[in-house]
C-alpha cells in the first residue's frame, strides 16, 4: 500500500518491499517503509534507510546529505567538501586585465617568474598584497570565504610538496567525482611513476598502496611534478591554475602532458602559466603579461611572430635581439615595393658594369 501526505512527501509500508544484499547493494529495513519530508526533499535516516558498501560507493545518511569515498570521489559532506552554489564563469583579474574565458584554456606567459608566481596567488584568492579583488563570473572573490574561494579556484604551486604516505592517500582529496584517478594518472603521464614505485616496494603489488616517501624523496622532480599534477586533476575544480607544471620533464613527455590535460579538462577553466612551446601551441588563448599588465592576447602562432617581448620569453631571445629585430621590421615597413624594385634595378647595372 501507499500513502502520500504534504508536499511531496511519500510514505510507503506493507508487503512488496525489497531487501537486497549483498557488497554494494540496497538493504531497506522495516516493513519497507521510506519516508520523505519537506517540499521535495528526501530523508534516508532511520528505519527504510539505504546503505551501499564497498569502495567508492555511497551511503546516504541524515536529511539528504551524500558521502561518497575512494580516490577522485566527490564528498559533499564533512570537512573540506565541495559546497555548492559557488561562482561559474570567465575568471579576470582587475589589476593586470588578465581575462580567462570560462571553459577554455588559457595560458600566460610572464617573463618574470616570480611575478607569475604572485599572479597566479591573486588569481587563486588569496593574493600577496592588497589590490582589487580577482573575478569568477563578476563575483569578487574576496567576498567569499576563503575555504570557498580556494574549492572554486585551486592554484598548484609551482613546487608542490607530497607528503608521506600511500598513493591511495595522497589522491584522496575532495573532488567532484568526475574524474577518476586513472584518468588522472593518465592525462599527467604517470605510468612509469605507478612502475617506479612498485618496483621501491617490498610489500605492494598495487602501485596504489605503494608508500611515497617524505616529499617524494625517492621519485625524480619530474615524477613528483606529475604525481602533484595527477591530484590536481582529480580534484576537478571551477578553475584550475597551473604554475610551470611541466618545467621538470622531457619535451615528449610534456607534448602528452599538454594534450592530456587539455582532454582532460575540457569544458572547464584552466590557467596555465608557462613558456613552453608546446603548452602554448595547445592553449586556447595565450596572454602575455608584460610589467603587471595584460599587454597582448592572441594564438602562439601569432603572437610569437607579432610580439616582439613574447618572443623574447618563449624563444629565450635577448633583449637587444629583440630591439634589433623590431627596428629592422619598422625600418622594412617603411619601405615601398617599388623601393625595393628600384634597388633590384641598380644591383643589376651594378653587377652588369
Amino acid at each position: 500500500t501507499r500513502a502520500e501526505s504534504g508536499p511531496g512527501t511519500r510514505a510507503e509500508s506493507g508487503p512488496g518491499t525489497r531487501p537486497d544484499s549483498g557488497p554494494g547493494t540496497r538493504a531497506d529495513s522495516g516493513p519497507g517503509t521510506r519516508a520523505e519530508s519537506g517540499p521535495g526533499t528526501r530523508a534516508e535516516s532511520g528505519p527504510g534507510t539505504r546503505a551501499e558498501s564497498g569502495p567508492g560507493t555511497r551511503a546516504e545518511s541524515g536529511p539528504g546529505t551524500r558521502a561518497e569515498s575512494g580516490p577522485g570521489t566527490r564528498a559533499e559532506s564533512g570537512p573540506g567538501a565541495r559546497a555548492s552554489g559557488l561562482p561559474s564563469g570567465d575568471l579576470y583579474d582587475p589589476a593586470t586585465g588578465l581575462l580567462a574565458p570560462h571553459g577554455r584554456l588559457t595560458a600566460v606567459v610572464c617573463g618574470d617568474p616570480d611575478a607569475a608566481g604572485r599572479l597566479a596567488e591573486r588569481l587563486g584568492g588569496h593574493p600577496p598584497e592588497q589590490g582589487p579583488s580577482v573575478l569568477l563570473g563578476g563575483v569578487p572573490l574576496d567576498d567569499l570565504p576563503l575555504d570557498r574561494a580556494r574549492t572554486a579556484v585551486l592554484v598548484q604551486d609551482k613546487d608542490p610538496v607530497l607528503l608521506s604516505g600511500s598513493l591511495l592517500e595522497l589522491l584522496d582529496v575532495p573532488a567532484s567525482g568526475d574524474v577518476t584517478a586513472e584518468r588522472a594518472l593518465s592525462a599527467a603521464q604517470c605510468e612509469d611513476v605507478l612502475a617506479a614505485l612498485v618496483q621501491g616496494s617490498l610489500d605492494a603489488e598495487d602501485p596504489m598502496h605503494a608508500r611515497i616517501t617524505e616529499r617524494g624523496r625517492s621519485l625524480s622532480g619530474g615524477q613528483r611534478q606529475r604525481l602533484a599534477l595527477a591530484r590536481s586533476l582529480i580534484s576537478d575544480p571551477e578553475v584550475l591554475v597551473l604554475d610551470e607544471p611541466t618545467s621538470a620533464v622531457d619535451s615528449h613527455t610534456e607534448a602528452r602532458i599538454a594534450e592530456g590535460v587539455r582532454d582532460l579538462r575540457a569544458g572547464r577553466t584552466t590557467v596555465v602559466f608557462t613558456s613552453s612551446p608546446l603548452l602554448l601551441d595547445r592553449a586556447d588563448r595565450v596572454v602575455l603579461v608584460h610589467e603587471g599588465e595584460a599587454v597582448a592576447a592572441g594564438v602562439h602562432r601569432e603572437l610569437v611572430h607579432a610580439e616582439p617581448r613574447y618572443r623574447a620569453v618563449v624563444t629565450r631571445e635577448t633583449a637587444e635581439e629583440a630591439e634589433e629585430e623590431a627596428v629592422l621590421s619598422g625600418v622594412l615597413d617603411q619601405f615601398d615595393v617599388s623601393d625595393l624594385d628600384e634597388l633590384d634595378e641598380l644591383d643589376e647595372i651594378e653587377e652588369t658594369a
